[in-house]
Formats: structure tokens, C-alpha cells, sequence
């Protein structure tokens, strides 16, 4: 039953790929899309901490958790660790609102694809995720013989893709060094209409549309830390330390002017004439983005398999971010941060006949700067999380699940505020691929 519940959910988790539409909000405008990945279900529901490991989960975001340990599962013989495959996606409902209308949206994406597999004092994990997505339609209206009309209408969809691979190995038994390595891929769409009118206010025949299209790709790299000695007998410090050195995506863009017909029942819109705009003479054709170095740090302390109570800290230098065939006058880029807290509770990890007691109960906080500035507003969000680890099978495989109710950006200076609910679902499967074979 649990194969094939993860095979239907790697199928609609490769549709929503392909898609790549996974966000409805309007800051997406901007840049290269919303940051998509926050961490598995699992760290979202503690508010995206990365600072907490077991065998029996995968931690995306810190790749020295990808090493040994040796804390030995009885199940597994006392062997080894198992083979660990996640996979996750997210449900978001989300009203938007300015000071004078107020509108709702939904969708539902794919977060993340990973196997994790170990080998002795090392493992290594490679996997799929979305980074960052454009899912927006937005109508900016104005004014015109007594009537509002719309002036100009925006659409835009696509994002950035990553794949990686990763590898951690245990320097001693509280300290594990990792660095994974992903190479980013993926195109964003832009489409803007300006509608013209005649002098009784009517809409004309003939609309203009410009298209932009960017095929983005690159490398960049992510180096962590993670260290977790024991205080007492009883009490275990978690830390980590990860930090992603600035790296280069390259853009091949294109752009196209047309102007269409229309049709005002469908909202279908038919071509006269196309004209490919010529950015190789403005040197716009193939561009260069910087993406921001980051920074995280966290620290945390708990009991193994009983609770764990935690904090992080998240810089990511987006001031850095530039990229000419991106840039919007009344938009910049600060640097980001984010602070976090959050935790878990498990009654009875080893009450195998009370199933209740076995669930692990997270909860988190979370405050953000996102580091987009629009009007001289900085875009802020707020989130509080909770989620369950549902123990599913014989071989502590667990199926988790998240809810997430925030807010993002403001309605002043004219902007958009939006009231998130996410609600997250994901698989930890956990197997033995490699067993040592004995004779008595």
C-alpha cells in the first residue's frame, strides 16, 4: 500500500514539474520568481528549522546531515541506517487584498523529490526541488470617462528547477561536515497588454502585447556544518551551520512585440502581426543574474526521540541580486532574513500499542524579511506552523503533515497584503537496500 500511494504521488508530483506554476502571488512579479523551497514538511511545520536530524528522516537543507550517525535502529538489525526516499508537495489558499478590492487563489505544487543513502560514516542524497516560481494575473485599472477600465494586463508563470547531489561524512561522533552541489534550470514568462481606447471610452480593435521569455541556467553550491554533543546523560545539543557562496545563473532571453485581437466573450487572444525585438544591439540577448549568498545558523537542544525545543537565523545577501533584464524603477533588493523557532514533542516513541503516542507533534514561528522593497515598502512575512509525523508501516516510515497560516507584504503604498494557509503533505519511506549477509 505505501508503494503505491508514493507512486501516485511522484506522478503528480512530476506533472506539477513540468508545470512549474506553483505560486499566485503577485510579488512573484519580481526577480526571478517567489523562494519555493523552505525545507521538507517536517522543518516547515517547526517553521523551517534545519538544526534537527534523525535516521529516519531526510534534512534537504543542511547537507552534513546526509552522514553517519550511530544511533543504530533495531528493525535494521543494528546494522546500519536505512535507505531514506521523501517526497512532498503543498496546497496553498491565499486571499488577496489592497486598501479598495480583495480577491482568492489557490494552488498546488510539487516541493521536493530526495533519496538519501547511506555508507558507513558518509551518505549521500540526490534529488529534485523547485526553487523559485511566477504564477500571477494581475489587471492594473484606471479611471477614464467615469469608469474604470483596465489599462494594463499582466500575466507571468515559470521559475528556476533545481537538481542536486549531495555528500556528508562524520568527522567524529557529535561532528559531520556535507556540501551538495545543484544545478539550477528553468525559463520565466512574461506577458503585459496595454489596452488603448478611443475618445468615448470603447476599447479599440487592436491591443498591443509585449513577451518575454528568459531560459535560465547554473551551479551553485551549498556547504554545511552539524554538530550535536551531548550536555547530560539525558539532554543533546543540535547545531548547524550552512552557508551558499554567491553563483552566476545565465539567462538567454527574447522578447516579442505583437499586436492582437481579443475576443471579449473567451478572453482568447488572436495575433495580426509579431515582431521579434532585437536585444543582441542592447547586449540584453544573453545576461548574467548573481544569485545571493547564504547564510544560516542554529541552535537547539532537546532529548533524542522525546522533544526538541530550537532556533535559526537565516541571512541571504539578496541586495546582490542583479540582473539588467529584470529590472522593474520602482522595485529593489535589501538583503533578507529570517528568524525561526520551533519544536516537537513525541509522548512514547516506543509505545508500539498505542499509536497516538508514537506521533510527533511540531509546532514553529517564523519572521521574515523577503528583501524585495517595492514604493520604499519592504515585502515582510509572518508565518505560525504545526504538523504531525504520522508513524505508516513496520519499518518507521511516516507519513507528515503541515498547516502554515501567515501573512505577506502590506496594503500600503498601494500594495498587495496576502493571507496565506499552506497545507503540506509529505512520505518518509525508509528501507534496506544493502544487507550484510551472515552464517551461523
Amino acid at each position: 500500500m505505501i508503494k503505491k500511494l508514493c507512486l501516485v504521488f511522484v506522478v503528480l508530483s512530476a506533472l506539477n514539474v513540468y508545470s512549474q506554476e506553483g505560486t499566485t502571488s503577485p510579488y512573484s512579479f519580481y526577480g526571478i520568481g517567489s523562494l519555493k523551497f523552505k525545507g521538507t514538511a517536517e522543518n516547515r511545520s517547526m517553521a523551517g528549522l534545519s538544526i534537527y536530524a534523525d535516521s529516519i528522516h531526510v534534512n534537504l537543507k543542511n547537507p552534513a546531515t546526509f552522514a553517519g550517525n550511530n544511533v543504530k535502529i533495531s528493525p535494521f538489525n543494528n546494522e546500519s541506517r536505512p535507505v531514506k526516499f521523501t517526497v512532498g508537495g503543498t496546497h496553498s489558499s491565499t486571499k488577496l487584498k489592497t486598501n479598495d478590492a480583495s480577491d482568492k487563489a489557490s494552488s498546488t505544487t510539487f516541493n521536493y523529490l530526495a533519496i538519501s543513502v547511506p555508507m558507513g560514516k558518509a551518505g549521500f542524497t540526490f534529488g529534485l526541488l523547485p526553487y523559485t516560481s511566477v504564477g500571477y494575473r494581475l489587471d492594473a485599472k484606471e479611471m477614464l470617462m467615469d469608469s474604470l477600465v483596465t489599462k494594463n494586463r499582466y500575466r507571468g508563470e515559470g521559475g528556476v528547477n533545481r537538481a542536486f547531489l549531495g555528500l556528508g561524512y562524520q568527522l567524529t561522533k557529535d561532528l559531520s561536515i556535507g556540501a551538495d552541489a545543484s544545478y539550477n534550470f528553468g525559463n520565466i514568462q512574461n506577458t503585459t497588454i496595454e489596452f488603448l481606447y478611443d475618445d468615448e471610452g470603447e476599447p479599440l480593435q487592436y491591443q498591443s502585447r509585449e513577451q518575454n521569455r528568459s531560459d535560465l541556467s547554473g551551479i551553485n553550491f551549498n556547504l554545511g556544518i552539524y554538530y550535536t554533543p551531548m550536555i547530560n546523560e539525558k539532554l543533546k545539543l543540535f547545531s548547524g551551520l550552512t552557508y551558499s557562496p554567491s553563483s552566476d545563473l545565465k539567462s538567454q532571453n527574447e522578447r516579442v512585440f505583437a499586436t492582437i485581437v481579443i475576443n471579449p466573450n473567451t478572453g482568447q487572444e488572436f495575433e495580426i502581426n509579431e515582431i521579434d525585438a532585437d536585444l543582441e544591439s542592447v547586449g540584453l540577448d544573453r545576461t548574467t543574474l548573481n544569485l545571493p549568498s547564504k547564510f544560516s545558523f542554529g541552535v537547539g537542544i532537546g532529548r533524542e526521540r522525546r522533544w526538541f525545543l530550537g532556533a535559526e537565523y537565516t541571512s541571504l545577501k539578496t541586495s546582490e541580486f542583479s540582473n539588467r533584464i529584470f529590472d522593474i524603477e520602482n522595485a529593489t533588493f535589501e538583503d533578507a532574513s529570517t528568524f525561526a523557532f520551533g519544536g516537537f514533542y513525541i509522548p512514547q516513541y516506543t509505545s508500539f500499542n498505542k499509536y497516538w503516542k508514537r506521533v510527533v507533534y511540531r509546532a514553529g514561528v517564523r519572521f521574515e524579511n523577503t528583501g524585495l522593497k517595492i514604493n520604499n515598502e519592504s515585502i515582510n512575512e509572518f508565518g505560525i506552523s504545526f504538523g504531525v509525523g504520522l508513524p505508516v508501516g513496520r519499518m518507521f516510515s511516516n507519513a507528515n503533515l503541515g498547516f502554515e497560516v501567515g501573512q505577506r507584504g502590506t496594503t500600503n503604498q498601494n500594495l498587495v497584503q496576502e493571507n496565506f494557509i499552506n497545507f503540506q503533505l509529505s512520505l518518509s519511506l525508509n528501507d534496506r537496500w544493502f544487507v550484510k549477509r551472515k552464517f551461523n
